[in-house]
């Protein structure tokens, strides 16, 4: 979800790609649902496994909620940001369209704050690449 909203919303200031420690097969349906609520077709994705090239590439590391530490490698430590979001999956649609909102606000804020670090709102200066782990 955060990377179709990055993509969408903030395509001129940042590059944004998701991957997941322990990915799943194909994308949550229930996410998907919500997702096409919003006009944001995400059903023909495959879930990503996070690498260390990943990690590398990425000057942001943004983490949903879970226990990295445990889960990956050291070198994703290098800069990361944690939304403390839970995990829509076994969730009801209710629950996972609160969980889309407040992704949705976190990138929209995310997104606001890369803008307002390049200077002039809307012009790209500083394009930087976001690797969302869920």
């Amino acid at each position: 979800m955060a990377e179709a909203f990055a993509r969408i919303l903030g395509s001129d200031v940042l590059e944004a790609s998701s991957a997941g420690t322990r990915p799943g097969r194909n994308v949550n349906p229930i996410v998907a649902e919500v997702m096409k609520e919003r006009g944001i077709d995400i059903s023909g994705n495959t879930p990503r496994l996070l690498t260390e090239q990943l990690v590398r590439d990425a000057d942001v590391i943004i983490t949903m909620g879970c226990s990295i530490e445990e889960a990956c490698p050291a070198p994703i430590l290098k800069r990361s940001i944690d939304w403390s979001l839970e995990d829509p999956k076994g969730k009801r649609i209710e629950e996972v369209r609160q969980i889309r909102d407040q992704i949705e606000r976190n990138v929209i804020d995310l997104i606001r704050s890369l803008r307002s670090s390049t200077g002039v709102a809307g012009v790209v200066h500083d394009k930087r690449t976001l690797t969302s782990e869920s």
